[in-house]
């Protein structure tokens, strides 16, 4: 109940200090991350929670299953088929070469093996404009920057996991039993899809029934409903629930775009608060001891992959292409470590491996270090590109973009949400374009 009370507190600090964040440094995200170190062992001591507290794994499961049913809701198949080319280079070439970056620096940096290093850079590979709202958030920042951040971290997080959980196999005690082994992996991850694309046609069929159909009230409940039969069906049979998650949205608002709008408010504001409450308790995780534990090779490491492992990797991948200089370091530097790593980071720990609970401190620290550089300095790069009245520029004529968020982030305009360390509240933009897929979410052109 202390933590209820602590989560309570923070979301009201949140709130009344949205406007201010939305102009300045301040990151309400951080606000969360900083509120659960100050109750935890290490500060106050009101709270008690440990990596293998259950309340841990299930806040995090919990919360990255919602991001990615509403992040799939955001993808828009045809507006990513025109727009395609510049995100598929990040995630084709850029993503790899910051995955083997990392696992280079944390070999010879840290000493961690290889296959824990490269487990290392599997988790840390995925982006999250979730920290940088400011510039995924405007009209005013150019269109194909936009995209290229919001689709390519939409979509880095599902083509992580499947490597992550790889890994862990190969470098845990168990490695090549049944229990982990590449096969059984496969086996869930193909559960997680399929649950994912037949749970929402089936209850679309049964909705288009006349005697079935949803009262406009109740309609919300439609796509909540079909998120938690999901949930508790996956997590029955084993089979993988955040791909189940990311591919439901998507297959639900293909087919019925109606039940997408309905939900939308609602499921942005329960992913919200189920975001934020993970990173209350990541934040209690944080503690003086664990960033004691980490040694000064891995703080090299931490520095080395903020500010030139993902920047040089994303560069590397944008040669050719049509970004003005200045569009191409501001993609390079906005490539914050976000929500999925910290439950990447939280499975590797729980996993048992020999090099589980060293991996896992790099891990902490360097999304504790990502958060506070990349929520800090997305306001002040967004005025480089015109953006001044942060706080509540109006919608205007916009183009479309490979998905109506990016194929997945937590982008809204700051002013929206409090997402991303920006404004408490259901992410509902002032004035949204007409071409935008859904209320506050802001398309990537």
């Amino acid at each position: 109940m202390v933590l209820v009370a602590v989560f309570g507190a923070a979301l009201l600090i949140a709130v009344l200090l949205s406007g201010l964040a939305a102009r300045t440094v301040l990151s309400t995200s951080l606000l969360f991350l900083v509120g659960g170190a100050l109750v935890s062992d290490g500060f106050l001591g009101l709270i008690h929670v440990t990596p293998d507290s259950g309340i841990v794994g299930v806040t995090a499961d919990l919360a990255l299953f919602a991001v990615l049913f509403t992040d799939g809701m955001h993808v828009s198949l045809p507006a990513l088929r025109r727009n395609w080319r510049n995100p598929a280079r990040a995630l084709s070439l850029g993503m790899p070469l910051a995955l083997v970056g990392m696992a280079v620096i944390a070999h010879y940096l840290v000493g961690l093996d290889w296959t824990t290093s490269f487990l290392v850079g599997a988790v840390l590979a995925p982006t999250d404009p979730v920290f940088a709202s400011a510039i995924v958030g405007r009209k005013e920042v150019p269109a194909k920057l936009r995209q290229l951040l919001n689709v390519e971290s939409g979509i880095n997080d599902g083509l992580a996991l499947p490597v992550v959980l790889l890994l862990i196999a190969a470098a845990g005690p168990t490695a090549g039993s049944a229990e982990s082994s590449p096969g059984k992996i496969a086996l869930e991850l193909g559960l997680g899809l399929a649950f994912g694309v037949v749970l929402p046609l089936f209850v679309n069929y049964l909705a288009r029934f006349r005697l079935l159909g949803p009262e406009p009230k109740l309609q919300p409940l439609l796509p909540l409903a079909i998120g938690v039969i999901l949930y508790g069906l996956c997590h029955l049979t084993h089979a993988n629930p955040y791909l189940a998650a990311f591919s439901a949205g998507a297959v639900l608002t293909a087919v019925s775009p109606e039940a997408k709008s309905a939900f939308e408010p609602l499921g942005e504001a329960l992913a919200e608060l189920a975001k934020f409450a993970a990173l209350l308790v990541f934040g209690a995780l944080l503690t003086p001891q664990l960033f004691g534990d980490l040694s000064l090779g891995g703080y090299a490491a931490v520095f080395l992959a903020i500010v030139l492992i993902r920047p040089a990797s994303l560069l590397l991948s944008l040669v050719g292409t049509r970004f003005t200089r200045r569009e191409k370091l501001v993609a390079a530097w906005f490539g914050p470590k976000g929500f999925a790593s910290v439950v990447y980071g939280l499975l590797v720990l729980q996993a048992g491996i020999p090099q589980g609970e060293e991996a896992y401190t790099l891990i902490a620290v360097c999304i504790a270090a990502s958060i506070v550089a990349h929520s800090s300095t997305d306001v002040p790069i967004a005025r480089m590109f015109h953006v001044d009245d942060l706080a509540g520029i109006p919608g205007g004529d916009d183009d479309d973009t490979g998905s109506d968020s990016g194929a997945g982030r937590r982008e809204a305009a700051p002013g929206d949400g409090p997402e991303g360390g920006r404004v408490a509240g259901p992410r509902t933009a002032p004035a949204p374009d007409p071409a935008e897929a859904g209320p506050g979410r802001t398309t990537g052109d």
